[in-house]
């Protein structure tokens, strides 16, 4: 008699806590939803963000800084004889940088060839301020899409994240040679809305490393409604 009140009390107690178990294990295995693509038609609004007047009009203030390979401790699971690693300095795409001591640059300077050649890599910030309107179109409720071709490559963070998935599209990640990055910023923008843009340029191809140097091609907000 007392096993089968044991019994009833375990299979009582496991009916209200599995489902929390398989809930909670659930939700942590729950896949981040996959970066968003932006639209392939033409926009309704395009600004080029590499002439000081446009990019005024977003309250940018570009500042730029070349970023280091420094050595690091390898991780734990390394396999014998990797007794070395590398990591890059600054990690100023990360939210909270604070970059006040890096050079200001005018806009129309992103064209402007940066680095020693060979293996190189360039950070750009700057924070956009989204108006209410640009000319005649409003802004509000408009999706936002940044544009930026960087000779050879880059990586975009949008206010700290750069979104990206296995297996599918990432627009922020590395798009191919001197192929153009395509974030969407937003889906829903409000007049207002901020947005702190860190680049990553890189000279590549890594395994050539080219005498070339890194520059913007090109810097464009796309809106679409």
């Amino acid at each position: 008699m007392t096993m089968l009140r044991d019994t009833i009390r375990f299979s009582a107690f496991a009916a209200i806590i599995f489902p929390l178990v398989l809930t909670g294990a659930s939700v942590a295995q729950t896949p981040a939803p996959p970066p968003v693509v932006a639209p392939s038609l033409p926009p309704n609004v395009e600004v080029d963000l590499m002439t000081d007047q446009n990019s005024a009009m977003f309250g940018a203030q570009w500042r730029t800084m070349e970023a280091k390979i420094v050595e690091v401790a390898p991780i734990p699971e390394h396999l014998p004889g990797y007794n070395s690693a590398y990591d890059i300095a600054p990690h100023a795409g990360e939210a909270g940088y604070n970059d006040s001591k890096w050079p200001v640059i005018a806009a129309r300077d992103l064209s402007a060839r940066r680095g020693g050649g060979h293996v190189s890599f360039i950070w750009f910030r700057s924070n956009l301020t989204i108006p209410a309107r640009i000319g005649d179109f409003d802004t509000t409720g408009a999706k936002v899409v940044l544009t930026v071709a960087v000779d050879d490559y880059a990586e975009v963070w949008v206010n700290g994240q750069m979104p990206r998935a296995v297996g599918v599209p990432s627009p922020s990640t590395i798009q191919g040679f001197n192929m153009p990055n395509r974030v969407v910023l937003s889906n829903s923008v409000r007049p207002g809305d901020k947005f702190q843009i860190a680049v990553f340029g890189v000279n590549g191809p890594i395994s050539v490393a080219p005498a070339n140097t890194v520059w913007f091609r090109e810097a464009r907000l796309q809106f679409y409604k």
